[in-house]
């Protein structure tokens, strides 16, 4: 299956400190870079997500990232650490306006720091992010199938294409070949002596080898041969349609500087500007 590397996924799941939220994004990259903005308290977590990922994708930029959202079921608790500072404080505080109000409960609980969530669970929070980015990750590969599914659609149309172009011109050769033969024999005849039928056998010849376009042809439809074959087996192909693309390119260059017609002159540009479309389109294929 030929995958793209754009897409987006987004996942989440419950826990005791809240629910555990993972979002994914990837572009087209050259290699796999991966990018990560996880919470500090899920900070652990970060190797684990490192490797799983790498594990099911090959190419692309990877933006990964991970976070709370919510308050958790489990109870606060009051942090004895800050309650001690605190009351060291008031008692200064109190020293200093002795007629001041004391704290109330409430000003006290708002206190910074004064409320902790319990630690997290560590083996738990772990197996949770595991299965959180497993599903998240099967969400993106979907989206990047359907994407790829699309891409292989538009190279298979413009494969097709190139293959009823090269067909048009194929037949063409002979007949440009044959007329500009007659009218370079018909300039030299004009130009030279008598008796010079040898030199321009010659000249005609010399004519005929530099405009035999059969090589490049053959050459075209061997390349189209095999991106439809990479097509067909899927994977990480997106190398290997870029080079066949560079491939189709330098043949089309070719064809055009040997045109001995107008009509294959025209034909070699189609070639060209549907070639620059598979470029594009490989880009973005894993």
């Amino acid at each position: 299956m030929i995958q793209s590397m754009t897409g987006y996924a987004a996942a989440s799941v419950e826990s005791p400190h809240g629910a555990l939220a993972i979002e994914l994004r990837s572009v087209n990259s050259r290699f796999l870079d991966l990018q990560f903005r996880v919470a500090e308290d899920l900070r652990a977590a970060e190797p684990m997500l490192r490797e799983q990922i790498a594990a099911r994708i090959a190419r692309g930029k990877v933006d990964c990232r991970l976070g709370r959202e919510g308050a958790g079921t489990q109870a606060q608790l009051l942090n004895a650490n800050a309650l001690q500072q605190l009351r060291a404080l008031a008692g200064e505080a109190a020293a200093a306006f002795p007629d001041a109000a004391p704290f109330r409960v409430a000003d006290i609980l708002r206190w910074p720091g004064v409320l902790a969530e319990p630690a997290l669970d560590a083996e738990r929070t772990r197996a949770l992010l595991e299965d959180l980015c497993r599903l998240a990750l099967d969400e993106l590969g979907a989206a990047r199938a359907r994407e790829g599914a699309r891409l292989a659609a538009i190279l298979r149309e413009r494969t097709a294409e190139m293959r009823r172009r090269l067909t048009e011109v194929a037949p063409l050769v002979p007949e440009a070949i044959a007329a500009h033969r007659a009218r370079l024999a018909e300039r030299l005849r004009e130009v030279l002596e008598a008796g010079v039928e040898e030199r321009i056998r010659t000249e005609i010849a010399l004519f005929a080898a530099k405009s035999d376009v059969d090589e490049e042809i053959t050459r075209l439809g061997a390349h189209l041969d095999e991106v439809e074959r990479v097509l067909a087996t899927g994977g990480s192909v997106g190398k290997r349609l870029d080079f066949l693309a560079q491939e189709l390119n330098r043949e089309a260059n070719t064809l055009a500087s040997k045109a001995a017609g107008l009509k294959i002159a025209d034909c070699a540009l189609e070639l060209k500007l549907l070639i620059e479309q598979i470029r594009e389109q490989v880009q973005n294929i894993e």
